[in-house]
């Protein structure tokens, strides 16, 4: 396989809102797992996190806030990595599927799109903070969270590589 057909297939995981849309009928065949969130410093605990919730269903869907997004919620200074290539960062972990960006401060709106089975969060969050949680009981799917992993995290890694 050459560099460049594996560059195509990871691009081909990254879609807008509209795919959902489009392939909504073909995705509903199998169960489909949501989740979101900055991914700005990827790091082993958001890569446990996410192969976690592709154990939960057939197709992760992974929300990733854009960088005018981050900006609103981590401050000026974020992200450390723009949205194109964290987009593609995500998109390049086998048991992703897609990656889709979204501008809004919440990811509600996105979820309403892709109608994912499965709501998934990390452990730092309760079940009544997750953004999304009533729409997805309203609908018969299912919101859960993932234990968060201990000592990771991408505002310690900054802060780590400030102080050095």
């Amino acid at each position: 396989m050459s560099d460049s057909h594996i560059y195509i297939n990871i691009e081909q995981k990254i879609v807008g809102r509209d795919f959902f849309n489009e392939k909504i009928l073909e995705l509903h065949q199998q169960k489909i797992v949501f989740t979101n969130g900055c991914f700005d410093v990827l790091h082993f605990g958001h890569v446990h996190y996410l192969l976690e919730a592709k154990k939960l269903g057939d197709i992760l869907v992974v929300g990733l806030n854009s960088d005018n997004s981050v900006r609103r919620l981590k401050g000026p200074s974020r992200p450390i990595n723009g949205e194109k290539e964290r987009a593609f960062v995500l998109a390049a972990l086998s048991f992703v599927d897609y990656v889709v960006l979204f501008e809004e401060d919440t990811p509600e709106n996105l979820i309403k799109a892709v109608r994912p089975d499965v709501l998934v969060k990390g452990g730092d969050y309760t079940l009544d903070q997750i953004v999304g949680a009533d729409y997805m009981r309203q609908n018969g799917g299912i919101v859960t969270t993932i234990p968060f992993v201990e000592g990771y995290s991408s505002s310690r890694i900054i802060e780590q590589l400030k102080t050095k």
